[in-house]
């Protein structure tokens, strides 16, 4: 567990990633956007349901449109971001279980319970928003996770008649490191755990 290439992996996505507020002036090809999307949908979901649907805000006039729904404070780190990702999920997942889980062709029924949909969209795409974040990193781009919005205006902008409801928006992008200030504490694994 000590080797180069583990530090260098473990540095890279945990220890010295961070969540940025500013940006550089540096795009983000719609090619490295689709290859993000890829290693985000090899990590693992509930009967491999991928419940997440993502919409790149890159274009400023789409920006623009987005800027209402979002709190003050993050409207100017998202103007500056060269993407904005929203993470949604699916309701309707379950429509897709016979090309996901094609071994189990009952698999959509599992999920028919209004109840029980909703608990594996939400939890499994907020798996896939993490697999999203440490993707990201890991094809050297820096991220800036966000809650802070008006969920309604965002899915109505993004997600209006569908069955996908936002989870939380991601800027992407080459992060400034100039704006960054110390990272804030975390719990020590005696406050945060048991092993039992």
């Amino acid at each position: 567990m000590n080797s180069p290439s583990y530090e260098a992996t473990a540095n890279r996505l945990f220890m010295q990633g961070r969540s940025f507020n500013a940006w550089q002036d540096k795009p983000v090809p719609d090619a490295l956007l689709e290859h993000l999307y890829l290693l985000t949908s090899m990590g693992p979901t509930s009967a491999n349901c991928c419940p997440a649907r993502i919409v790149f805000v890159t274009s400023q006039s789409e920006k623009q449109r987005l800027l209402p729904a979002l709190d003050e404070g993050n409207r100017s780190k998202t103007m500056g971001a060269p993407v904005t990702a929203v993470i949604g999920y699916d309701m309707a997942f379950a429509e897709q279980m016979p090309i996901l889980f094609p071994h189990a062709p009952d698999a959509r029924n599992w999920f028919s319970d209004e109840n029980v949909a909703r608990t594996t969209a939400f939890r499994n795409g907020s798996m896939q928003g993490g697999y999203f974040i440490l993707a990201a990193r890991t094809l050297g781009l820096d991220c800036g996770p966000m809650s802070g919005f008006d969920a309604a205006a965002v899915n109505a902008l993004y997600f209006a008649g569908t069955s996908v409801e936002t989870n939380f928006l991601c800027n992407l992008g080459y992060g400034d490191p100039a704006s960054l200030f110390p990272r804030s504490p975390r719990l020590p694994f005696a406050t945060a755990c048991r092993v039992v």
